[in-house]
């Protein structure tokens, strides 16, 4: 809860109850939920707030670095607070995203015609499949 305070001083941003609690369910989180998600737990301690301003906050979240979006999970955006060096795997049956980390995943090198051309801000590793749980019931 510290760090969110440092990053919204840093950044500018009032540290609201409600910005507080947003961040909170986030990262008790292991689910990486869905700005749905998060509204339905924020509101069992702020009834009157809206699905727009959990959205929002999440997004925002983003923005100051203090979470992120999951990309590619091609569903409702997902979102994750653990900002140490990870990959994820999603299930196309359940859709759960599952945390992993394989280093070689973290020093991936870009090739030189994107370098040339682009500046690239972030590289995510992102594994498809059937998880654990499904594999099992499928066989």
């Amino acid at each position: 809860m510290d760090a969110l305070r440092s990053k919204c001083r840093e950044t500018g941003l009032k540290v609201t109850p409600q910005r507080m609690a947003v961040y909170r369910v986030l990262v008790e989180s292991t689910e990486h939920p869905s700005a749905e998600a998060v509204f339905r737990k924020v509101r069992e301690t702020f009834p009157s707030i809206s699905l727009d301003t959990v959205n929002r906050t999440l997004l925002t979240l983003n923005n100051i670095g203090a979470a992120f979006v999951v990309e590619g999970s091609g569903d409702a955006k997902r979102f994750d607070a653990n900002l140490k060096n990870h990959q994820h795997f999603k299930c196309v049956k359940c859709k759960r995203i599952i945390d992993f980390h394989h280093e070689a995943f973290d020093s991936i090198d870009i090739p030189e015609n994107l370098t040339d051309r682009f500046t690239v801000l972030k590289k995510t590793v992102y594994l498809e499949g059937y998880c654990d749980l499904c594999r099992a019931r499928k066989m």
